[in-house]
């Protein structure tokens, strides 16, 4: 039984779940959207809203607190920067998920895009 337990393996350990996660919300942070399989992008998409939760409230404590989540100064400047004032009005639900219709070609897994809501994604070459 899996009573009370909360969360997706994603068939990974704990540690490389971990990475995961730093490495899904650095690549969002960047780019603003991702896509990613639709399982990473609903067990990700709480840390995104917490981590511009954090973002909007620029303290050194808060600051700390991203630079653990995403170890990445010029990122958590953005973030505290570009995307929390952008989303200084909106009360919560600054990402969303969006299921895309084809699966990914390999394994046939189901895609989805995970991206900031009302924020135009950033274009190859401006990155």
């Amino acid at each position: 039984m899996r009573h009370r337990v909360s969360g997706r393996r994603l068939g990974r350990t704990s540690a490389h779940r971990k990475a995961l996660g730093r490495n899904l919300l650095r690549a969002l942070l960047i780019n603003n959207r991702i896509t990613t399989t639709l399982a990473k992008a609903k067990e990700y998409r709480p840390m995104a809203d917490k981590l511009v939760t954090i973002g909007k409230t620029d303290t050194p404590s808060n600051r700390v607190r991203a630079m653990a989540i995403v170890p990445d100064r010029d990122l958590v400047d953005k973030l505290f920067g570009e995307v929390a004032t952008h989303f200084k009005d909106r009360k919560g639900g600054y990402t969303r998920v969006l299921k895309l219709a084809k699966n990914r070609l390999g394994d046939n897994g189901e895609q989805a895009i995970l991206e900031f809501v009302d924020l135009a994604p950033v274009k190859s070459g401006d990155a």
